[in-house]
Parts: structure tokens; sequence; C-alpha cells
């Protein structure tokens, strides 16, 4: 049966992503409350923490039991050079404790714990594994651990984005948002502010409403949005969950935009310059990681758009969870010159044209893409 296709696949990534979203929230939480948890530096000087390594190594390892080591390829962000190095022996200790403290509790998400403690050498393979480089053919799973470690660091927002792909073709996507709020009026609540002011001075989210994951599979049209468990629940599938759909808005003057938070890697400039010239006339949502993708599937913006700086290339886990998600909730993502995204080509989006634009409607789509042919010429990209 098609509509049986992938059902299984779709319903572990939810409940493993579950799992992830508890172990960051527990991870962010100490970070918070210490300020001197394990933040390194990696190549690219973009910053890693416990709750990378430890995600990766747990989705890993669940994905690996579940459906067999011999049957599990997964394209991730992190590797193990980090993490065995001998000064970084306290930070793969700290990431043994994380990943088991996790999996102690997978019952909680419907999931096997195993059955004795995981060793560091358990650990190390499991994150090791995540050594595919993805192509056009076969099955691969894409992992960004999480997105946004600069939001997560600063507890702000974040997303585990975990996604399948087959012959190329991403065929279905979770995001887990944990500081996400399952109602949108509580958006602008920060987590961190209970921590520092009388709880009786704040309106805090009610119990199970902070965060949320997002999933949808490829052709079925449909988007789904569950909240995280909270205390001692247990993970139902398909847990009440609710179905989401992009905005109904089409006039630039309503719309809102989404736009990363970091100026490191994008033009800030030629995307401010293409929103005035479309006639968008409300503050863009400035947002870590791919929660953009989350906020114009849920309605809660029209537009993100991404122009990468010179030399940087969009890699496949930045987008393939986010991107499934944004279009089967009935919005469109294509490259700027108005062709899909590619996954096909391994580890970056190779082949796409000046940059990526995502929207609730093909309207304001079309709008947009025109928007960048008659601007380009003049930009300094």
């Amino acid at each position: 049966m098609e509509e049986d296709k992938y059902a299984k696949e779709l319903e572990v990534a939810v409940r493993v992503v579950h799992v992830a979203c508890a172990l960051c929230e527990r991870v962010q939480e100490r970070l918070l409350e210490t300020s001197n948890d394990h933040v390194v530096s990696k190549d690219d000087d973009s910053p890693v923490t416990v709750a990378d390594f430890s995600v990766q190594a747990t989705i890993s390892w669940l994905l690996s039991e579940i459906f067999g080591v011999q049957n599990v390829s997964i394209v991730a962000e992190e590797d193990i050079q980090t993490i065995s190095k001998d000064e970084s022996a306290s930070l793969l200790e700290d990431v043994v404790n994380t990943v088991n403290e996790s999996l102690a509790f997978a019952s909680k998400y419907g999931l096997q714990s195993p059955e004795t403690t995981l060793g560091s050498t358990e650990i190390l393979e499991a994150i090791a594994r995540c050594n595919s480089t993805g192509g056009p053919r076969g099955r691969y799973w894409v992992l960004d651990p999480v997105d946004g470690t600069l939001g997560f660091v600063r507890g702000d927002q974040y997303a585990v984005a975990l996604a399948l792909i087959e012959d190329g073709k991403v065929v279905l996507g979770v995001l887990g948002c944990p500081n996400y709020p399952v109602k949108t009026e509580w958006l602008n609540y920060h987590y961190q502010h209970h921590q520092t002011t009388p709880q009786s001075s704040v309106t805090t989210p009610a119990t199970g409403g902070k965060g949320c994951v997002l999933y949808a599979k490829r052709g079925s049209g449909e988007a789904w949005l569950q909240s995280l468990i909270d205390g001692e629940k247990m993970l139902e599938w398909p847990n009440r969950a609710k179905l989401i759909r992009v905005s109904s808005i089409d006039d630039p003057a309503l719309a809102t935009l989404c736009e990363p938070v970091e100026r490191a890697n994008s033009n800030h400039s030629f995307t401010a310059g293409l929103a005035h010239s479309v006639g968008l006339r409300k503050q863009p949502l400035r947002v870590h990681s791919m929660v953009k993708y989350a906020a114009i599937a849920r309605g809660d913006a029209e537009i993100f758009m991404k122009f990468a700086r010179s030399g940087y290339k969009e890699k496949i886990w930045d987008h393939a969870a986010g991107v499934v998600i944004v279009e089967e909730a009935g919005g469109v993502v294509t490259d700027a010159g108005g062709d899909p995204l590619d996954f096909s080509k391994g580890m970056y989006l190779e082949g796409l044209d000046r940059g990526i634009i995502a929207c609730s409607g093909l309207p304001l789509h079309h709008k947009f893409i025109a928007a960048v042919y008659a601007s380009w010429d003049s930009s300094n990209l």
C-alpha cells in the first residue's frame, strides 16, 4: 500500500526526535545554569556542544537498533575528530553520560533502552557510523543534531532535524523545536526568563506548550505538529497531532519575512533590498536555525530567503527536513531561479542558483523570483 510506505520510518523518526529534544532541553538547562558547559569550536569556528555529539550518538544508536546496523546509512554534521582528541576526554565523558541518561528514558517514547550502559567505544562507534556522503542512489538518513547551535548556547531557538532520502529525494522530514511554543502567541517568551525573575511575575506557557515536533511524509499533502512530552507522560502515536497549513496571506505588505540571525554566512543587505522592492513592510522575524521552515509551515511567517555569501555552500542537513514539511503543508521551496532544491548531489546543495526562497504560496513566490531577476545585476553579492 502506497500510503503505508515509510509509515514505520516516519513513526520511528518522530519518536527518536522526541528523545533528542528531551536530551537537548536537559543539556540547555545545565548550560544556562553553569555557562561553562563544554562548547568547543570546529574548524569553521562554529560552536559545537555536548548536545550535538549526544544527539548524533543517540539517534544513530536507536536507528541502528531498530532497523539493523547494516540497513542504516546516515549523513550527519558531526564527525569524531574533535571528540576523539586527548584534550576532549572530559567532553567525551559528558557525552557518554548524557547519551545513557537519555536512553534510560527511551521507553517513555515507545523505544527500547540498551540492556547495559553504553561505554565510550560504543558512543564513538555510533557517532562514526554517520559517515555516509549521500548521493543519488539508495536510502540514507540526514541528521543535523542541533541546528542553530548559537541559538542553543544562548537559550534561544534551535532545532533537531532528521530526514530520510531515497534515491536523491527527501521522502520524510521531522523537525524538533524545543523552544518553539505550540501556541504562536508564546513565541516571544524567553524560556530562560523564569530563572532570573520571581515566578509570580511571569506568565509562563502552560505545561506541554513549550516546544513542538513537526513532521511530514512526501506526497501525503499533510504536515503535522505535536507538542513535546511533559513530565511522566508517555508518547502516544500519533499523540493527538494537529494538522498544520501555511498562511493564506499573499499580499507582500501583510507578509512576514523570516531571516537568519547569523550574519556570517548570509547576505542580509541583499535580502533586505529584495524584501523592500517586493513591498514587504512588516518587521522581519529573525530566527536561529531551521525553525524558520517551521514558522512557514505553521503559518507564523510567509517567506524565508537565504542568499549565501560568496564561497559558502549550503549543506543538505540544514534544509532537507524543513523543505519537505513546508511543501507538504502547502508551501513552495526553490532556489532563486525557481528550481527545486537538489538533494541528490552529496552533502551539499550543488548547483544551487544564487539562494533559497521558501514561501507560503505561489503568488508570493512568483513575486520574489521576479524581484531576484530584477535586482541581481545591481547587487553586490
